[in-house]
């Protein structure tokens, strides 16, 4: 085996990592991002970005820990999908700096789903 056997381990505990820190960190961005979810028509937006963030804390340290793994996987691939269509809107910008740092989230953003399917599929 090219890798030792723990690496399937570390890579999920990694993207664990990814949304725990991310979901907690949107905690202390509230004021900027329930503006931008609000503007994009998000009903109740407040509270969908407060859920959003704790399912994606969850969900993350789920994956940290090996716990259900694959169904933490699943769930933040539709965590991820849908965050990516309500905050990625590229295709309403402007040409320019700002829609393609857009796209390359949402580029981003397929590749840890990519990553998200595998331990969904391999649960390492």
């Amino acid at each position: 085996m090219l890798l030792p056997d723990w690496a399937p381990d570390l890579g999920r505990a990694l993207m664990g990592a990814l949304y725990l820190i991310a979901g907690i960190r949107h905690f202390f961005l509230l004021p900027v991002i329930v503006p931008i979810a609000e503007a994009r028509g998000v009903p109740q937006a407040g509270t969908v970005v407060r859920a959003g963030s704790a399912f994606e804390a969850a969900m993350g340290a789920l994956l940290i820990l090996g716990f259900l793994a694959p169904l933490a996987a699943v769930g933040l691939i539709v965590f991820t999908i849908l965050a990516s269509v309500m905050y990625l809107n590229f295709w309403d910008m402007p040409p320019g700096e700002t829609r393609a740092n857009a796209i390359n989230a949402l580029l981003n953003n397929v590749a840890i789903i990519g990553g998200l399917l595998l331990i969904a599929v391999y649960n390492p």
